[in-house]
């Protein structure tokens, strides 16, 4: 079943790949940002390998029709649910937050796409009729007027002298590392001036001031004007901080077509741009008020403490007045469409808020906006990005008509999935005519036909209103302890994205966040005992909807051994019988979440059976994990110190429940149990760190023979 017809390398490969451009392996992920997004084609495996008794290398490229319940308690972004979804089954899904059934439902919902398309451009159009004078610039080579793609702020320390210090972390405003400009682009931090230079031709002065270009500020800063000492980051600002616009990268057409023109375009702020930034704040005060801005005070949070620390007390402060203004019209003529569109547009909205606000930053390198969730949480750069609002069609990003145009790509894609193996040109697209993502809702998780979907914005814990023995399988990537609170993130949305459909009925709380979210955190004081208890209680009661024998699969992996104390206590709790555990890629690569952080990009797949079930024959720790990572370096993976000791740990907490399963007493109190598996996993760690290390030793081995081979031979031998 399951634990046999699964092949290893053949899914490691596909998520791999898949991994590291998502979008284009699974484009229905972009309905909505979700964060951490397990691969699809991980539980695509996982679900033909159960209810499909071919081999896993002939069912996985072709259509399916298949009939069975899936369960997952905690659907997050819904890959489980769409997975299971787009091969026939009928799914539920538990989650507390209400995005997270919001984004489900978009992902699983027919929809006109034509009729979305048009309504799209039309308010795009509609909108730049309004306001896009806004958004234009002179062009500084033909002197023509030219559409601004991004807006370049910097913070600025107003001190009681009356003087302004612009606080530039450096020079640099654009460079050639990706080789999408011709010029590296600097700014000077006194005299606001924007200049461009061929590589090794930059002065170490400012033509104009004569002030050093590489002077910038670090934690203190000295007045200009009065020489007195402040912080560059505030402890406890009072308000939002001031920001000036220095920089803009704008769109010429025209200069752009012309022969030999190469690279982009930049140029500093003039007196026209600082004009229409007054002409804005202008408007937004005549406007004074909106239904649609988001007032909520900003929750306390492991997050949002820093939004806090930094002045920002409501939502709607981190966006300036251009922006509050733009998204005021959309909002407003989102709102009058009718009901099917209105709810794919809204979500649009919510989505392309991300990088329409003054947290965004810009990339220097790829030249480009990056959203405020960039690396998972409210980053406070010193300088800031402002997108064009509604965009230029095939040019930038972060615009109105980008966001609208990922969304409709995403819907056809549910229209007509596929599968595809490979990267770049090697790329081959198998289409699985006769699937698509589409459900049929219904309001109760009963007796579900094909096809059908029960979401509920509710606590897991609800899950035992479940009938008994009513799900074929559960499969679910949980919160990992003490990793972000994804709620104070979504909040971000879930402000704006309520004010714009309030008849949406489980759309009532100010917040996202939920007293019974499965996760540990330092503001809400809930230690490792309290995520051990709250994630027993789910397992137990998705266990119970469970049918007898059938597979309960998650998904896991953490830096800190401790933490797999918890879903060992939660599958002990549970009754299920451990019977395989799977490496498999879950991060990209390159992914800036784990870099120089010696984290894991894997996730260990844990399957377990409800009983009536055998425990497998169980072999050597270090025989196992050799295996696991011989299967992944077949797929061409290259994996580090943090994934070898990633597999490692999952190993030894399937076998501490294999090891603790028949004496085991859950009656005891949470952290008596937790304390008996956490000395089980110590007590076993010797021989796990001994088995990572053979394995360290023999890819250094590989490595030096690699390089003396090539020292040899030469590149072409080796290759």
């Amino acid at each position: 079943m399951l634990e046999t017809r699964f092949d290893d390398q053949l899914i490691a490969g596909l998520a791999s790949a898949e991994k590291q451009i998502q979008q284009n392996f699974r484009p229905v992920i972009a309905v909505h940002k979700w964060f951490a997004r397990r691969p699809g084609s991980l539980f695509r495996g996982l679900l033909l390998s159960e209810f499909d008794d071919r081999p896993l290398s002939q069912s996985y490229f072709e259509s399916h029709d298949l009939t069975g319940v899936v369960l997952d308690p905690f659907m997050g972004g819904g890959t489980t649910l769409f997975e299971a979804n787009r091969l026939g089954l009928s799914v539920v899904g538990y989650d507390t937050n209400p995005l997270s059934r919001w984004v489900c439902e978009r992902e699983l919902e027919a929809l006109d796409v034509d009729a979305f398309e048009e309504a799209a451009e039309s308010i795009a159009r509609e909108v730049e009729a309004e306001v896009g004078d806004l958004y234009k610039t002179r062009c500084e080579e033909c002197s023509e007027e030219a559409e601004v793609k991004f807006f370049l702020w910097v913070k600025t320390h107003e001190c009681a002298c009356g003087e302004e210090t612009l606080l530039f972390p450096g020079p640099l405003v654009a460079g050639r590392g990706m080789k999408r400009h011709t010029h590296d682009v600097l700014v000077c931090g006194s005299c606001r001036r924007v200049e461009q230079y061929l590589p090794g031709e930059a002065p170490e002065d400012c033509p104009h001031c004569g002030a050093a270009y590489d002077a910038h500020f670090e934690r203190t800063a000295n007045c200009r004007g009065c020489g007195v000492e402040f912080p560059v980051t505030p402890k406890a600002a009072d308000s939002p901080p001031k920001h000036t616009l220095f920089a803009l990268e704008y769109h010429c057409a025209t200069c752009k077509a012309r022969p030999g023109r190469r690279g982009r375009f930049f140029k500093g702020a003039d007196a026209d741009d600082h004009a229409r930034v007054e002409d804005a704040r202008r408007r937004y005060a005549a406007l004074g008020s909106s239904p649609y801005w988001p007032d909520d005070p900003i929750p306390a949070g492991d997050e949002t403490n820093r939004l806090l620390r930094w002045g920002y007390r409501r939502f709607s402060e981190l966006h300036n007045e251009r922006q509050l203004l733009g998204l005021h019209l959309l909002a407003e003529r989102i709102a009058k469409q009718p009901e099917e569109l209105k709810r794919a547009l809204a979500t649009v909205y919510s989505d392309f808020i991300r990088y329409q606000n003054l947290v965004c930053r810009y990339d220097t390198a790829a030249l480009k906006v990056l959203d405020v969730f960039s690396i998972h949480g409210y980053p406070i750069h010193r300088v800031q990005c402002e997108a064009a609002l509604v965009g230029i069609p095939l040019v930038g990003s972060g615009g109105w008509r980008h966001f609208a145009a990922k969304y409709a790509g995403a819907k056809r894609y549910c229209q007509a999935p596929f599968e595809a193996m490979g990267r770049g040109s090697a790329k081959r697209v198998t289409r699985t005519t006769g699937e698509k993502i589409e459900a049929r809702f219904v309001a109760t998780p009963g007796k579900l036909k094909s096809k059908r979907a029960a979401l509920l914005r509710a606590s897991s814990l609800s899950v035992k209103r479940l009938p008994e023995g009513s799900v074929d399988l559960v499969a679910t990537d949980p919160p990992y302890y003490a990793n972000v609170a994804y709620s104070e993130l979504l909040d971000f949305n879930y402000a704006w994205l309520r004010r714009l459909v309030p008849e949406t009925p489980y759309f009532t709380e100010e917040t996202s966040r939920h007293e019974d979210e499965v996760h540990g955190g330092k503001v809400n004081g809930r230690g490792l005992d309290v995520y051990a208890e709250r994630l027993s209680a789910v397992y137990q009661a998705a266990a119970r909807a469970l049918k007898p024998g059938q597979p309960f699969v998650f998904t896991f992996h953490h830096n800190d051994l401790r933490a797999y104390a918890a879903p060992v206590v939660a599958m002990l709790d549970s009754g299920l019988v451990p019977t395989r555990t799977i490496g498999c890629p879950a991060e990209m690569r390159g992914s800036i979440h784990i870099a120089k952080a010696d984290s894991s990009r894997l996730d260990t797949v844990f399957i377990l059976r409800k009983p009536p079930a055998a425990l497998s024959e169980r072999h050597d720790l270090a025989a196992l994990l050799t295996e696991q990572v011989a299967h992944l370096e077949h797929a061409g993976l290259h994996l580090t110190r943090g994934d070898r000791r990633c597999l490692a740990y999952g190993l030894m907490a399937e076998e501490t429940v294999r090891a603790l399963k028949d004496e085991w007493k859950k009656e005891k109190s949470t952290r008596e149990r937790l304390a008996i598996v956490v000395d089980e996993l110590e007590r076993r760690s010797e021989k796990a760190r001994a088995a990572v290390a053979a394995l360290e030793e023999d890819a250094e081995a590989k490595v030096s023979a690699r390089a003396s081979h090539q020292l040899a031979f030469g590149d072409a031998a080796v290759a």
